[in-house]
């Protein structure tokens, strides 16, 4: 028995074996610190106390084990990467998310990026937007955007920003040998001289200047630079070279008509023959048949208002000139495309942005006999104007408002441009760029959009002090700029139809019809009235309406009487590999 208790009583050692990194890395004095043997305390406390007894009780045995426990660890992250099986990442913010996704939800695939190539260049691509910010433009949102972003909202929203199909659709403006023959005798004239004054509206003017260019290629004659009358709404004094840049306009035509600053010498006392009947759609024999004799007798023609006076409907060499006019020799002036760049790249730098063409200045409302709908005080404006200059009326006088809203003929106002966007799928936090006039009741107008959209913004709001003052009072440069920012952008919609509208339909589809929304007004508008109808329904209804009015490929036969310029499938687009696409 006495042996038994002896062995009872006999101290039981035990050891466990510690890394010698780790017992390196302790001094004497903590070592001293393990021999003293403090007091037990209880495991079944709260974890408050529980940090009270390790910081009270000092166990050998807890901080052997605890410091071999550290070491093992330690260990087995060297050698494993336990932060693998941990499910929580220690940074939320990984840079490698970061560059599977650029700013706003765009994804690399829709951005064209490689997946493992490029990653040095998606860097890039995100830094380029921080001097933006540190300058001080739209610093303010940008804490906005990403502190209250959400993932949800950007993928939902991701639908919004996708883009139709062109169907292999690309530029091609291959002539005949018969046209390429008659150039060579063309731009060799040295007898005949084509002078327009063009009126209206920046892209009025476009318009105009287009069809000049044509009307001298029938008459075999050279064309001087256009006359841009002065604007009398405006008061715009700007000239050609203000707006295009000129030896851009005459290298890219060279071959087609021979475009000359001024009359010549042996010409600039000729009278010219001046002409204001021009009848609306003139055909080609008809241009030849009436100014022909006259301007190869005088040697100079003078034409004005040419605003669709020659026909829609061309043969194909000369409907391809139309588009290599438009879309190739009317760029703008290097100072208007370094701004309207400038202010793109700024809407960009944080992924996909909309563009709309709001038409809600007080003598749009007078001219298509509709009502803003901002208050009786607004409308009754509106009204007595209408009364006391009925020449200011477009047409169809004998129609009342109701039935102009009802037949789509007149403007979307702020409420129903929002309605459309959110039934489309477009999300609140979309950038959104809007180009035009100030709207007839200020800013008060653009509430509704405003509140539901809050990044929301115009030229004034996104370039810096003094950007804007080289070209202050020139209206016809502000609109070349919304034109810059606008074609840039990523998905475009107007809230009525007009030369800025029926040019961006255009342009847009001969860059491989980038989405461009066509509010299909006369039908969704009975549905924006019915007040019992779900949102849900309502969304769905306004999605159908809308599913072939998103800038698909559309065929300008099917449309007699439309622009090329508007409509450029087939005669300046096509989809055969075998095609030479001009550059």
């Amino acid at each position: 028995m006495a042996k038994s208790k002896n062995n009872s009583n006999t101290k039981k050692l035990s050891y466990i074996s510690v890394p010698s990194q780790i017992i390196n890395s302790l001094s004497s004095s903590s070592l001293q610190s393990l021999l003293v043997s403090p007091k037990k305390s209880s495991r079944s406390k709260s974890c408050s106390r529980y940090l009270s007894w390790l910081s009270n009780y000092r166990s050998p045995n807890f901080w052997v084990f605890f410091l071999f426990l550290f070491g093992f660890l330690g260990m087995l992250k060297l050698g494993f990467h336990i932060d693998r099986l941990i499910p929580y990442s220690p940074y939320p913010c990984s840079t490698t998310q970061l560059r599977d996704l650029v700013p706003n939800g765009y994804f690399k695939s829709q951005m064209g990026f490689g997946s493992n190539a490029e990653n040095s260049h998606q860097v890039e691509v995100l830094s380029e937007s921080q001097p933006l910010i540190s300058s001080g433009v739209l610093e303010s949102e940008v804490g906005i955007e990403l502190n209250s972003g959400k993932v949800g909202e950007e993928v939902e929203g991701s639908e919004f920003w996708k883009q139709p199909d062109g169907l292999g659709y690309r530029p091609c403006l291959d002539l005949t040998q018969e046209y390429k023959r008659a150039s060579e005798g063309i731009v060799k004239d040295r007898t005949k001289y084509l002078i327009v004054v063009v009126s209206g509206g920046m892209n009025q003017q476009r318009n105009q200047i287009v069809d000049a260019v044509v009307i001298a290629r029938i008459l075999g004659a050279a064309l001087v630079v256009p006359i841009l009358q002065v604007n009398v709404i405006w008061g715009d004094e700007s000239e050609f070279s203000d707006i295009f840049d000129l030896e851009h306009f005459k290298e890219v035509l060279a071959d087609d008509v021979r475009i000359v600053s001024s009359l010549p010498s042996t010409h600039i006392m000729t009278r010219p023959v001046e002409e204001k009947r021009t009848p609306l759609h003139a055909s080609p024999n008809w241009i030849r048949s009436r100014y022909h004799k006259r301007i190869k007798r005088e040697g100079v023609l003078l034409l004005r208002g040419l605003d669709s006076r020659l026909s829609k409907d061309l043969p194909s060499d000369l409907q391809k000139l139309r588009c290599k006019v438009a879309f190739h020799a009317l760029r703008f002036a290097p100072p208007i495309l370094g701004i309207g760049n400038k202010l793109a790249e700024r809407m960009r730098s944080k992924g996909p942005y909309l563009a709309l063409h709001l038409r809600m200045e007080k003598d749009v409302w007078v001219r298509t006999g509709c009502l803003p709908g901002l208050t009786r005080e607004y409308d009754e404006i509106v009204n007595n104007e209408r009364k006391q200059r009925p020449e200011l009326l477009t047409g169809r006088s004998n129609m009342t408002y109701h039935e102009r809203k009802l037949a789509g003929l007149c403007p979307l106002n702020a409420v129903e441009v929002t309605r459309l966007l959110k039934a489309l799928g477009a999300p609140k936090s979309a950038r959104i760029y809007w180009a035009g006039g100030q709207p007839f009741g200020g800013k008060e107008a653009l509430q509704p959009l405003i509140k539901e959209f809050p990044h929301f913004y115009n030229k004034e709001d996104l370039t810096l002090p003094g950007e804007l003052e080289p070209f202050a009072n020139k209206a016809s440069v502000m609109a070349a700029i919304d034109y810059i920012v606008s074609e840039n952008s990523d998905v475009f919609m107007p809230s009525h139809g007009g030369n800025m509208g029926h040019a961006m339909q255009g342009h847009r589809a001969y860059a491989g019809h980038k989405k461009f929304i066509t509010p299909n007004k006369r039908h969704m508008l009975p549905y924006f009235l019915n007040s019992f109808l779900p949102e849900a329904e309502f969304n769905r209804i306004i999605k159908e309406l809308h599913r072939d009015s998103i800038g698909q490929p559309d065929l300008r036969r099917s449309r007699v009487g439309k622009d090329v310029t508007k409509y450029p499938i087939p005669e300046c687009m096509c989809n055969d590999t075998n095609t030479h696409p001009y550059l």
